[in-house]
């Protein structure tokens, strides 16, 4: 395929760029290496992430900012030292990193615990540590150039190592939002032994919630247990998996009748006011909660005896490394899982983030780049 073409994309000029306020301009991309893949961008999922890089909730973004990390496409030029399986005109797809050390010295990366690496580069709003032009990103190392990925856009350049190739079973608008929103709780439900036996639950029912569901029914948990504030979205969450359903504004006494219930419980709200001790409550002996929603502000407090009487733990955990997506993919395409998704033009991208924003979604927005999409 011809390397005749340009990277532009929708820009957030300022924290108010989620108001409808992004503006269509070229951009830089990294500066090319033979280990690069370049591609054309065909459909991007609308991840929460990037309404709170939009907006600077996380900290200080470095404007002008291109955001979108659900990257479906083709790979249109391919480096010469890729040593993945990747040949131009196929499928293929970037999630929310794209870039580690990769050196065999560094735990994380040699362990494949790529996305915990303390050199990652995530796929927006960060830096590289080969040259490029300055177009945004958090300053965590004023030596490394701050470039563009890319993906509210027609194509991005990404080291070969994070490009997925899609499933043939997965339809694009339906791969994009797991390369974020999927693998998110794929992973912590796969690493915490979600499966026959287990007791799982999901809190939040929304665009990482519903794919907790999804997956959790894939892997075949005993039971699942979806946690929301309302009972407005019982009978979707239950066409999705669950087989238990707490709304914790709406159930009396949920915690004390629901106590020691849970082995697993998959947090996806962003909310600073979640009732964390109620939901410790469920966990049976040593289970545990892992946190994946990321709220802008602090999480809330907790008493010790929480944690101490029932052997209990709290963690975290953030996306996942390639091969973990790879994994997910795969399972996906066996177990027909499907996203509950909506999609829209990438030109109307500035309405869908205020949409999404609003909490319109059902359950995930995927942009479809029309002008390449269709070709």
């Amino acid at each position: 395929m011809s390397t005749d073409y340009k990277f532009q994309g929708w820009m957030g000029k300022d924290k108010n760029a989620t108001e409808g306020k992004m503006v269509w301009e070229p951009f830089e991309p990294k500066t090319w290496q033979e280990t690069d893949v370049d591609i054309q961008i065909t459909h991007c999922g609308i991840c929460g992430s990037d309404l709170h890089t939009l907006r600077s909730g996380w900290g200080p973004t470095i404007y002008p900012c291109c955001v979108g990390h659900e990257i479906v496409g083709t790979a249109v030029r391919v480096g010469k030292a890729v040593t993945k399986n990747i040949k131009v005109g196929d499928r293929v797809g970037v999630g929310a990193q794209s870039d580690s050390c990769l050196k065999p010295d560094c735990y994380e990366c040699a362990n494949g615990l790529e996305s915990y690496c303390v050199r990652q580069v995530a796929t927006y709003n960060d830096e590289y540590p080969t040259g490029g032009k300055s177009y945004g990103g958090p300053s965590r190392n004023r030596a490394l150039t701050r470039v563009r990925p890319s993906s509210y856009a027609d194509y991005c350049r990404v080291p070969s190592h994070f490009v997925i190739p899609i499933p043939a079973a997965i339809p694009s608008e339906e791969a994009a939002p797991m390369l974020c929103g999927g693998i998110t709780v794929f992973s912590p439900l796969k690493k915490h032994g979600a499966g026959p036996g287990t007791r799982v639950g999901i809190v939040g029912i929304g665009g990482l919630g519903h794919f907790g569901l999804l997956y959790a029914r894939a892997l075949g948990c005993e039971s699942i247990t979806a946690i929301s504030r309302t009972n407005g979205k019982k009978a979707d969450a239950v066409k999705m998996g669950a087989t238990d359903f707490i709304a914790t504004d709406e159930d009396a006494d949920w915690a004390t009748r629901q106590a020691r219930t849970l082995d697993l419980i998959v947090s996806t709200v962003s909310s600073p006011q979640m009732p964390l001790a109620e939901y410790l409550q469920l966990l049976r002996t040593n289970g545990q909660f892992i946190q994946v929603g990321a709220p802008e502000e602090e999480l809330p407090r907790i008493a010790a005896f929480a944690l101490i009487m029932k052997g209990a733990r709290i963690g975290g955990s953030s996306i996942g490394s390639p091969a973990e997506i790879e994994e997910m993919l795969q399972l996906s395409a066996e177990k027909g899982v499907k996203p509950w998704i909506q999609t829209r033009p990438m030109k109307e991208a500035n309405q869908a983030v205020i949409d999404m924003d609003a909490g319109k979604a059902r359950y995930r927005y995927t942009l479809i780049n029309e002008a390449h999409a269709e070709r």
